[in-house]
């Protein structure tokens, strides 16, 4: 049964689709397929809620749907109570590096930090308002004031590299907010974004001696998962998509020192040396497997991340493995999410259909026949291009799907790098085989 879909859910995936990237809602709309990836990272989210931890790389060729699979274990994970931090790496964003590009992707992770009830990002001041209003209760039982309170909830955090300034800035936060003073609070949020270029700055505003660019980028996460803990959330997942770019670093110390720390990453994940935190990881298998250049370059990267050879040579895969690779869409998946798509364009009504199933049959059918199998392999631009036809029958009820369908323009998705295609565990439609009897390709 399919259900009727809000307005703002239906606008928000087709604006979303139409320009290439990925819906920030409604995702559950439109997937299909990865069941047993889902499962398998259903059950990391699970372990992270009961105090545990996780380590995941996302391996798959450009277009085979790591972006959108990571938005959709976020979004599973917001639901279950985490927080969420995502960030596409770049050149000038890397884990390691001299040039402030670490500093520029915690800014971003910490920009894009959502929760079940903020998803879409900014949701850092929200969370410490949580552990001023956690810390009030608190005080109002003990009778004691609210900055002695938020001193003790936290106190956890002096075990951790810059905990004690981190402590001071929340409990700076606290008088500002109590004090309606907003250009304290907004210096506040500016040290925890890692946006002070210095500590001199730093000391002058907030009577802190250090910045959170002091930190590595493991630290600094090791400080946020205590602090979402404190705050009433279950843990705090971390995604880094876009991880090609480290393999794309021409220096080899520069390199070596980004995948240094994503061992120390992995080591203290597999160690338990902390809790409540995951970390998802995503890129092409040159970024994993290159011996000259990839992850597979450095020995010890190499040992930990080897692939189950055992379920291998027996033709199964292992879901578990800290390696999941993504295979690509193929066109019964691809047929599919169209089929998903123009019944959210109708916002999930059946008879408000423009187009019928072959229609769809037959707009794939042209596809193919213009840029070949890249149509359902990278699909970017045959989802826009479908999406395009939905809205000129949509503006000209007068015009038929048979006049227009081998006119609407579609091109080869050259650069796929940040495709995001469309996939879960909903099951085929009955009348999938059926259908594909005649679909000849």
């Amino acid at each position: 049964m399919k259900k009727i879909i809000k307005p703002m859910e239906r606008e928000a995936i087709i604006r979303s689709l139409r320009s290439g990237i990925v819906p920030k809602i409604g995702l559950q709309h439109i997937q299909v397929g990865r069941a047993k990836e889902l499962d398998s990272f259903i059950k990391d989210i699970t372990n992270i809620v009961d105090g545990g931890n996780s380590f995941r790389l996302v391996i798959g060729e450009y277009g085979s749907g790591k972006t959108f699979f990571l938005s959709l274990v976020r979004s599973i994970a917001l639901e279950k109570g985490l927080v969420t931090l995502n960030a596409d790496l770049s050149p000038s964003k890397r884990i390691c590096g001299s040039q402030d590009q670490p500093k520029k992707l915690v800014s971003e992770l910490i920009a894009n930090i959502s929760t079940r009830t903020k998803q879409d990002g900014n949701a850092l001041s929200y969370i410490l308002e949580r552990v001023i209003t956690l810390a009030n209760k608190e005080a109002q039982t003990n009778k004691d004031d609210v900055a002695s309170e938020i001193y003790k909830m936290l106190k956890e955090l002096e075990d951790y590299y810059g905990g004690e300034s981190f402590i001071k800035v929340i409990a700076c936060y606290w008088y500002a907010y109590n004090n309606n003073n907003d250009d304290l609070k907004s210096k506040c949020i500016k040290w925890l974004r890692c946006e002070y270029k210095s500590r001199t700055d730093a000391k002058k505003d907030l009577n802190v001696r250090e910045i959170l660019a002091d930190y590595t980028f493991f630290n600094i996460m090791e400080l946020y998962s205590v602090l979402v803990r404190k705050a009433g959330y279950k843990g705090l997942l971390i995604c880094l998509d876009e991880m090609v770019n480290l393999y794309k670093i021409t220096n080899s110390q520069s390199r070596k020192s980004n995948y240094e720390e994503i061992l120390n990453i992995l080591n203290n994940t597999y160690q338990g040396t902390i809790s409540n935190i995951g970390f998802i990881m995503s890129g092409t298998p040159d970024f994993l497997t290159d011996e000259t250049r990839g992850l597979y370059s450095y020995e010890a990267l190499r040992s930990r991340l080897a692939e189950n050879n055992f379920a291998k040579k027996i033709g199964i895969t292992d879901y578990n493995s800290t390696v999941l690779r993504l295979a690509n869409l193929h066109q019964e998946e691809l047929l599919l999410l169209l089929k998903n798509i123009r019944n959210v364009y109708a916002y999930g009504k059946k008879d408000s259909y423009l187009v019928p199933d072959e229609a769809i049959i037959a707009y794939m059918k042209h596809c193919n026949s213009v840029i070949g199998e890249s149509y359902f392999r990278t699909p970017r631009n045959t989802i826009k291009g479908f999406i395009d036809l939905l809205s000129v029958l949509e503006q000209s009820p007068q015009s038929k799907w048979e006049d227009l369908v081998e006119k609407t323009e579609v091109t080869e998705d050259i650069e796929s790098d940040n495709l995001s295609y469309l996939m879960t565990n909903e099951k085929s439609d009955s009348n999938l085989n059926e259908e594909f009897a005649s679909f000849n390709i």
